[in-house]
């Protein structure tokens, strides 16, 4: 009898063992990535204005729930009513020209899911740490958001990048010197860590602003990834949307399910853009534990 004891006993020892040593190795929930140009708050749009459909971009981020969210086109407004009415959200960024009064790229996260550990900003210019510096032609400041995240369970660090490209047919170039400043930042601010990089990029995946960006990034749409929905993005509030332009990149993850959202109330649309969300898997290694970067930028 003692002798079966002792045997259970050594079986169960190592039973636990082996499932503690499994527990360890196994990887993160996936990361559930949005980008989501949401179109500024115009009196002009009239039916599409913001207050008709802000309560539709509300359901459609609740029906996703992302844990990251890149939006383009965000003023606070409208960023405050998202996480007044989905509290489990948080989000931070400045604007355009360095404030709180114009367009951001802001970088919505589940405070339940992950923490900042530090955040900032840099322009699409040739001064990019001017806040509104403009060069290259276009006629308007671009920018990028970024944020270092970790998760909650885990402790498992990652960054994020959301960003605008110029929109203008003959803002070509600037379009590619802005993929080439994107990449060298990138590289600057988050070394060898794993990347998500989301935005509206303003232009096609058959350009060279693409074929640049995927020297170093992962375009979510192309490889193994299950595609759901339309490729094309740009709908301009018809729900016929002709251009896939607003793009989710990796660096390190691997895109599982990529989903366009065609979310709509009869003729109402939430965005003149569709979201597209982007079910990733986290890299064997989860990435190298990063040191915090300084806060450049207000958290809210």
């Amino acid at each position: 009898m003692l002798y079966r004891r002792y045997l259970l006993g050594l079986i169960a020892l190592f039973a636990t063992g082996f499932a503690g040593a499994a527990a360890g190795k196994a990887a993160p929930p996936a990361l559930k990535v949005m980008t989501f140009n949401v179109r500024l708050p115009l009196a002009s749009d009239g039916p599409n204005s913001w207050e008709h459909r802000r309560a539709l971009a509300v359901r459609t981020i609740a029906r996703a729930a992302p844990d990251i969210i890149g939006t383009q086109e965000l003023y606070r407004e409208q960023g405050d009513h998202i996480v007044a009415r989905l509290p489990h959200y948080a989000w931070t960024g400045i604007d355009r020209r360095g404030g709180h009064t114009d367009e951001h790229m802001g970088l919505f996260y589940r405070r339940d899911r992950l923490r900042v550990l530090s955040s900032g900003n840099f322009w699409l210019s040739d001064t990019p740490d001017v806040p509104g510096s403009i060069t290259w032609g276009h006629p308007y400041p671009r920018m990028v958001t970024w944020a270092q995240f970790v998760t909650r369970t885990g402790g498992h660090r990652f960054f994020a990048f959301d960003t605008h490209f110029p929109y203008r047919a003959g803002d070509g170039a600037a379009r590619v010197k802005a993929a080439a400043l994107l990449i060298a930042k990138i590289r600057a601010i988050a070394g060898d860590a794993p990347v998500v990089i989301t935005g509206d990029f303003n232009t096609t995946p058959d350009t060279d602003v693409h074929a640049l960006l995927v020297t170093r990034f992962a375009d979510a749409r192309d490889g193994p990834a299950a595609r759901l929905g339309p490729a094309e993005t740009f709908h301009d509030f018809t729900g016929k949307a002709d251009r896939r332009i607003d793009w989710i990149l990796t660096y390190k993850f691997t895109a599982r399910r990529v989903e366009t959202l065609t979310d709509h109330q009869g003729a109402l649309w939430p965005s003149d853009h569709f979201p597209v969300v982007a079910t990733l898997q986290w890299p064997s290694a989860h990435g190298p534990r990063v040191a915090p970067r300084k806060h450049l930028s207000r958290v809210r």
